[in-house]
């Protein structure tokens, strides 16, 4: 089983986007059995909020569904319950880190540096561009899949 955590800073936007655009793709490869696919927050600002309705919009546009999911935040703890912890942008990965204390088994990393380009997510709280985003989202869920399925 692998297991996937993917987080931004409020577990509405970035992170849920990665989170059902990858849960889509395993099942599209008839794999989802093998994988637990989930998404957090490294801050408290949104907890408990539905998915923000502009990504929201942006998924179904895409025929993929995120109704029910709400924002949790990330734990020290899952960093042993997940195998990849997979963060949008420098600063999550730095607030990651604050979590976790430590990264011995070198989960942490940020979503795009699986890609050819690696950069952060672009992130569209403050752009208002859910299609760069979900553009991004995509790439790096495409490029971690085929990582993990290489190994």
């Amino acid at each position: 089983m692998i297991k996937i955590l993917f987080v931004c800073h409020g577990n509405i936007c970035r992170s849920p986007m990665a989170e059902f655009v990858m849960k889509r793709l395993v099942k599209e490869q008839k794999i989802e059995r093998d994988f637990i696919i989930e998404s957090a927050a490294t801050s408290r600002e949104e907890l408990g909020n539905p998915v923000y309705p502009p990504a929201r919009r942006m998924l179904a546009q895409h025929g993929i569904t995120c109704s029910g999911k709400t924002a949790v935040q990330m734990t020290k703890s899952d960093y042993d319950k997940y195998d990849y912890i997979i963060a949008m942008d420098s600063m999550n990965v730095r607030n990651i880190m604050r979590i976790i204390d430590i990264d011995p088994q070198g989960k942490v990393s940020m979503l795009l540096d699986f890609t050819d380009h690696p950069r952060s997510v672009a992130d569209p709280w403050y752009t208002g561009d859910f299609d760069a985003t979900y553009k991004d989202v995509t790439e790096g869920c495409k490029a971690l899949l085929n990582t993990i399925i290489s190994v």
